[in-house]
């Protein structure tokens, strides 16, 4: 390739993260604003430039300990290129024995021969789509699997013997109440899932919803509302033996926490290809452009398929740093607030009014903490 990797070169101890992003759905989602196609014809042209997108990469990154193939619908993808695909990244990149290998999957595309290729594979974890139990909501979401479906997916993948499961359910439909919502999740935990990450249903700007919103044709509930549906997850999944360790994401247990995830919010480094994907490595932070042909053609010429990329500044990270802290249960470390009055001073105005508390040298964001995480860091910067 003709162009320079933006990353610096050298290696940080811990392991990084690995995502590749595939730009393919059968029917996109009106409230979804990730980048994808519902078309496959460039599939194999999309493959090609991975590869060539990956080898720019190899040797900036010492070990991979996760994989995480997200999208988009990775699960459209046949056997043929997912095997593909893993060949190309494991000719450039090392991975650690054991690695984290997810794949976001939709129900429809369930079937026993690609779970046993994704056991082939070394795919170890499975991340449903699933949203809703209810058909009606399936409708309003726009997905195309039933609910019937989504059920006979989870005993499939139980079937083949997936013991890392997480499941997506999405709340704070217009209309949804507290008792459909409930619906959803006590349906899902008929499965036992690993994992569940839950999301209050939110609208972008050029998404379909989008427009509809603003042409008010579409009514979202209240924040007071939002606010019970969160309050209510939680303490539901909390009883039953899960851990809220992020906003939207619960575990049965610390060793089931999203290794891939938890990368975003710690700042460790992780690379991201394929068009859309995002990238992070000491300090500094890139992104691919969100278009097939784009992506294509920056490839074609040599070049690496960037849209933009930025160097964050001391106090930019410590920002990031507060923000994703008060995101999960890890909070901050309190090492960050010495030295710093207006830090100390707000850190203990949190804990008198509880939303954080002081645990094994770090501060603890509560459960209504949790609900003020934007605006939390904002306080202890000026």
């Amino acid at each position: 390739m003709g162009s320079k990797s933006p990353c610096l070169t050298g290696y940080l101890p811990e392991s990084s993260g690995l995502y590749l992003h595939v730009p393919f759905c059968r029917s996109k989602c009106p409230y979804c604003d990730f980048y994808s196609v519902t078309s496959m014809k460039e599939a194999r042209e999309w493959v090609h430039c991975l590869k060539r997108e990956a080898e720019c990469y190899r040797g900036f990154f010492q070990t991979f300990d996760t994989l995480y193939l997200g999208g988009g619908t990775p699960s459209l993808l046949n056997r043929a290129q997912l095997s593909e695909i893993f060949s190309l990244l494991h000719a450039s990149f090392t991975f650690v024995p054991s690695p984290e290998i997810s794949l976001e999957a939709n129900p429809d595309d369930i079937t026993q021969e690609k779970l046993a290729v994704c056991r082939e594979l070394g795919i170890n974890r499975i991340s449903l789509g699933v949203q809703s139990f209810r058909e009606g909501e399936l409708r309003f979401l726009g997905r195309r699997h039933t609910a019937a479906g989504a059920e006979r997916a989870l005993e499939k993948i139980r079937g083949a013997g997936f013991d890392n499961v997480s499941v997506d359910l999405m709340y704070g439909l217009p209309g949804q109440s507290m008792s459909q919502w409930l619906f959803s999740l006590k349906r899902a935990l008929d499965f036992q899932p690993e994992h569940l990450s839950c999301y209050e249903l939110t609208v972008e700007e050029g998404t379909a919803m989008g427009r509809l919103k603003a042409q008010n044709r579409l009514k979202l509930p209240d924040e007071e509302t939002g606010r019970r549906f969160f309050l209510t997850t939680s303490r539901f999944l909390e009883k039953r033996g899960y851990i809220h360790y992020e906003i939207s994401n619960f575990a049965r247990s610390e060793a089931l926490i999203s290794r891939h995830n938890s990368k975003y919010w710690k700042h460790v480094d992780y690379l991201g290809i394929g068009p859309g994907a995002h990238s992070f490595f000491q300090g500094k932070r890139w992104w691919n452009v969100r278009s097939l042909q784009h992506y294509r053609a920056l490839m074609s010429q040599g070049k690496l398929p960037l849209e933009g990329e930025e160097c964050l500044t001391e106090d930019q990270l410590l920002l990031e740093t507060l923000y994703f802290g008060f995101r999960t249960k890890r909070g901050i470390n309190l090492r960050l607030l010495e030295g710093a009055p207006h830090m100390e001073s707000c850190a203990a105005e949190l804990e008198e009014s509880g939303l954080a508390l002081r645990r094994d040298g770090r501060l603890i964001p509560t459960r209504r903490g949790f609900l003020l995480a934007e605006s939390l860091p904002l306080r202890m910067v000026r």
